[in-house]
């Protein structure tokens, strides 16, 4: 017998052991009777092994019960068992659930609302495409290369919710295979789109990427996540999530070309993911692609930090100043709480 909170599954040996009890019979004699092991007779009125057609039909000569009788106990018996297991399953993956920021991504419309376990975790097996949600350990992506900031215990639940809404989202893009000669080869202009409103980039952006085999998802931030990013492989192509996390512009081109530079370093190659020495120089990358570093240097030593430098700076480069401002403040020469407005600000749906 096998029980769940709701449902109880009784093999059909429980009403075997009640015939032998009401005629006194012995295991021993009955398997003789039956023509099959004692040790199989055993496991049958313990629900160990299927009770097959040809069973039934010798319980039928031997207890003088019909055949169909002994095959609809089975039968239920099967039914109620998966069901069992399936409940049992359905607690254990109510524990896994809380475990996920459920309510941040209900909120966005990813899974439907509720305060129900029972039903978070099922909402989540659809959302995940599951049909339990330990599964997914086994089903980790690999190589996934992601931009994060700060440590918490729920950046690997986090990115799960978000790798899949990326690869949902992703299904919709109509992609040419990778070429990576051909992305590098239009780096310059993807940094001419600093300049231009989210508006008038983005559907020149996600066209431009996709026809080099990469599906460009903008997603919202997930609060608690610490994500700016993330890429990995998803079939014959790539799938690349980005968030204007805090909605600013520098930190979006920042992740955007982290992410590109783990593409065309192959970082998303390895099956464990990237390394600190892999985001160090996708950093770089980024740092480097967006403000040369000779460049960089040559205006730093001129130690004009003024807004007006500032701007001239940017137009000399062709970026938009927050990006420049962004890169000065990060590195301590111009205070956070200066030239607000230049900073700008994405709301990239």
């Amino acid at each position: 017998m096998m029980r769940s909170k709701k449902t109880i599954a009784v093999p059909p040996g429980a009403t075997i052991r009640e015939q032998l009890e009401m005629r006194g019979m012995r295991q021993k004699e009955f398997a003789t009777r039956l023509g099959l092991s004692e040790k199989h007779v055993s496991r049958l009125i313990n629900g160990q092994v299927e009770l097959t057609k040809d069973v039934s039909i010798r319980l039928e000569s031997v207890l003088g019960v019909p055949a169909s009788y002994w095959n609809n106990l089975e039968s239920i018996f099967r039914e109620k068992l998966a069901r069992v297991e399936d409940e049992n399953q359905l607690d254990v993956d109510a524990e896994i659930a809380k475990l996920f920021p459920y309510p941040k991504i209900a909120k966005l419309g990813w899974v439907p609302k509720t305060s129900n376990a029972e039903e978070k975790a099922l909402n989540l097996r659809r959302f995940f495409e599951v049909s339990k949600l330990d599964i997914l350990e086994d089903l980790k992506t690999p190589g996934i290369a992601c931009r994060k900031l700060g440590a918490s215990g729920n950046v690997d639940y986090s990115l799960a919710v978000w790798a899949q809404k990326a690869r949902i989202e992703a299904r919709e893009y109509d992609l040419s295979p990778i070429n990576l000669s051909g992305l590098k080869s239009v780096l310059p202009r993807i940094r001419e789109m600093t300049i231009m409103d989210p508006e008038d980039f983005c559907g020149e952006l996600i066209k431009m990427l996709a026809k080099y085999g990469i599906a460009i998802v903008f997603l919202p931030h997930i609060g608690g996540s610490f994500l700016h990013g993330a890429t990995f492989y998803e079939g014959k192509n790539i799938v690349m999530g980005l968030t204007a996390r805090g909605k600013d512009a520098d930190r979006f081109w920042f992740s955007l070309f982290h992410e590109i530079n783990h593409i065309l370093s192959g970082h998303i190659n390895n099956p464990s993911g990237t390394s600190d020495s892999d985001e160090e120089e996708s950093d770089i990358f980024a740092k480097n692609i967006l403000i040369p570093s000779d460049q960089y240097n040559d205006y730093i030593e001129r130690e004009c930090f003024s807004k007006k430098c500032i701007i001239e700076f940017a137009n000399v480069l062709g970026v938009a100043p927050c990006i420049v401002l962004g890169r000065l403040q990060k590195e301590n020469y111009v205070p956070y709480n200066r030239y607000h407005d230049l900073k700008i600000q994405y709301s990239i749906l």
